[in-house]
């Protein structure tokens, strides 16, 4: 069963005002999307084949709402600054002949989606990142999305993922042995992202302001 990274996000502040940093850096950003119902909103920013958001919580009563409350966002995104990861990692079917999720998980139906479409939650911790599986997306989808930066980067080729505990949860080992990302452990929670196979052989850490390095 193969599958694909779709989008991964990142929780900031209210507006994600972090996303500015994006902006100077060279990426164009996309239009923003608020998640009616969830109580959430991101900025975003799409490429060739994924996209990466940076998510907030925009009302705390629908994020802890019982319908939203099971997929743990609002303590996630509470602890974001504590032991609580602050990445969602959201991976899509590869293969059109198996579009069942990879691992053990649970099925999410946020207001915002039409039935029948549903998410499916990885079982997991805060500790370890929010894993989701859509089976209703697919990479053409992303494509038509794409603008092209200034900076130059189009495709994200690569996702390391550094964490404080080890990733023990089966979606956290399904995803791994995909190939969507790596991960090792480290002081503190970081994501780095890998554009166009690192041609340029160039690097930039976006820390403190956000837990993310760049390599293009």
């Amino acid at each position: 069963m193969r599958i694909e990274l779709d989008h991964v996000f990142v929780c900031t502040a209210p507006g994600a005002p972090q996303a500015d940093t994006l902006v100077e850096f060279g990426l164009h950003e996309g239009p923003p999307n608020e998640h009616l119902g969830q109580g959430t909103a991101c900025r975003r920013f799409p490429f060739v084949n994924a996209m990466i958001e940076f998510l907030s919580i925009s009302d705390e009563t629908e994020a802890r709402s019982p319908r939203t409350a099971r997929t743990l966002l609002w303590e996630r995104w509470a602890g974001r600054h504590d032991k609580a990861s602050p990445f969602g990692v959201c991976v899509r079917p590869g293969d059109s002949q198996n579009m069942d999720p990879p691992f053990a998980s649970w099925e999410y139906r946020p207001v915002y989606l039409p039935d029948p479409l549903f998410m499916s939650i990885g079982q997991a911790g805060v500790e370890e990142p929010m894993w989701v599986h859509m089976r209703f997306l697919q990479r053409v989808q992303r494509e038509h999305q794409f603008t092209e930066h200034p900076i130059g980067a189009r495709e994200i080729t690569g996702l390391t993922l550094i964490s404080p505990v080890s990733l023990r949860s089966d979606a956290a080992q399904k995803i791994v042995e995909s190939g969507v990302l790596t991960s090792r452990t480290g002081s503190a929670h970081v994501l780095e992202i890998e554009f166009e196979g690192n041609r340029r052989k160039e690097q930039i850490d976006f820390r403190p302001h956000l837990p993310l390095i760049f390599h293009f």
